[in-house]
């Protein structure tokens, strides 16, 4: 047997790469191409392997020390019998096919029996635990956790903590099914407790007794603002959010409002600015049908909707419910006032039903009635999108040779940026202005 040093090879024009991972340990047996160290510049990650088969005498670099080409990585005790391994067994497509590597250690330690080699042939990569079973704080067996770099990389797109997920690999590396296992249980067990976060890397908030500052009182929460909250919750962590804001001159949409005060009395409707905004929205739904979908169950198709139905938030004293109005381009202004105020009514009273909640296209939140400058909505999943309307204000705005006061209504879109991209909301937050602006559009 010869004791060989294995030092790093030309890794390209690099300098200073520091070692973010040491694999092996002192003691450890390794196979020929297994890899050693856990290199990171900046542009890549890239495992170091080893040249041959052979036990570990020394190790002599640690994490974060800076490496170069011809650095001493390690000292192997070749042997001859371990130079052709035997050849390793076939995995599955979601197994991650990279050489298994030991816990690190910093002095030797014999081989427990329960984690000695084992022929090649005897073995097979254990299956991930269900996503029933998945233990989600479970820290991985040693000091480190050990994943290759395209596991690395997987976790980080899903924001999964790699310390908190088990390996099933050979001596406990981390797969790619385990970190799939890993956010699929943690993602079900936020669901289940809606009043914490947590899950996919997310630390929980921490639990403080208020008391030890002064008197307090506990109120619990309604039955509506659990349901919603947790379905905000949903929303807010699986939907990546970009908010549109603009500014649509209604001068002209609210005098024609004014003047048909009187026939809206008449029909016993109370004509208001959400009812044209209604309008307005059912309209550019139409010509931008992305915007009226939902993702499939794979995320990986559109479901385009050939109907609009658009849901409307309206504050209630147990909290805030979304009931949708159907078919809103098929109706009228005044038959979609009456339709409005009565579901509302409804809503504050209690007494809808749950088709009043259910099958809308696009939501709408307007704050307009009690105030504020600007608001970023949530995304009311499945749909990809919402539009937030906040209080119209006069502001003097240029016409070409001098200002004039106009009355300004402040929108905000925001959207599923899976679906929609920047250029695709503002075209649609700036077609939605223009009907408002003109409400000859309208009928164009």
């Amino acid at each position: 047997m010869t004791v060989k040093s294995v030092t790093l090879p030309d890794i390209g024009n690099y300098k200073d790469v520091p070692v973010i991972e040491v694999l092996v340990a002192v003691g450890d047996r390794i196979e020929k191409e297994q890899s050693l160290i856990t290199l990171e510049s900046d542009k890549a990650t890239m495992e170091i392997p080893s040249p041959f088969a052979g036990i570990v005498r020394r190790v002599m670099v640690k994490t974060d020390d800076k490496m170069n080409i011809g650095d001493v990585i390690a000292e192997i005790e070749a042997t001859e019998e371990a130079a052709d391994p035997a050849p390793a067994p076939e995995t599955s497509p979601s197994a991650e096919s990279s050489p298994s590597t030991p816990t690190p250690s910093e002095a030797p330690q014999p081989v427990p029996p329960a984690t000695a080699p084992v022929p090649a042939t005897a073995t097979a990569p254990a299956a991930a635990p269900s996503s029933e079973s998945y233990p989600v704080n479970a820290p991985t067996s040693g000091a480190r956790f050990h994943a290759s770099p395209s596991v690395r990389a997987f976790a980080r797109t899903l924001g999964a903590d790699l310390s908190k997920v088990v390996g099933t690999g050979v001596k406990n590396r981390i797969l790619k099914s385990d970190v799939e296992a890993f956010v699929k249980q943690a993602l079900t067990a936020a669901s289940a407790s809606p009043g914490t976060t947590g899950g996919a890397g997310i630390p929980p908030l921490p639990t403080i007794d208020f008391s030890q500052f002064g008197e307090t009182e506990t109120v619990p929460l309604s039955r509506i603002q659990k349901r919603s909250g947790k379905h905000l919750s949903s929303c807010w962590l699986n939907i990546p959010h970009v908010t549109q804001f603009d500014e649509a001159d209604i001068t002209d949409l609210e005098a024609f409002r004014q003047s048909l005060k009187t026939r809206a009395e008449k029909a016993g409707v109370k004509l208001t600015p959400l009812v044209f905004i209604l309008k307005a929205v059912a309209r550019v739904l139409a010509e931008q049908p992305k915007f009226n979908a939902s993702l499939d169950a794979t995320g990986e198709n559109l479901i385009l909707k050939k109907y609009i139905h658009i849901g409307v938030a309206v504050d209630t004293p147990n909290g805030l419910v979304v009931p949708v109005i159907r078919n809103v381009d098929q109706k009228g202004l005044f038959a979609l006032s009456a339709e409005l105020a009565e579901v509302s009514k409804r809503a504050r009273d209690g007494k809808l039903s749950p088709d009043d909640l259910s099958g809308g296209c696009f939501s709408i939140s307007s704050l307009g009635g009690i105030g504020g400058t600007q608001f970023t909505p949530i995304v009311n999943g499945p749909e990809v999108a919402i539009l937030g309307v906040s209080r119209a204000k006069m502001a003097p705005v240029w016409q070409g040779d001098a200002f004039e006061p106009r009355l300004m209504l402040p929108l905000a879109l925001s959207y599923d940026h899976r679906v929609i991209d920047g250029a695709q909301g503002a075209r649609f937050i700036t077609a939605l202005s223009s009907v408002l602006s003109d409400l000859r559009e309208l009928i164009l």
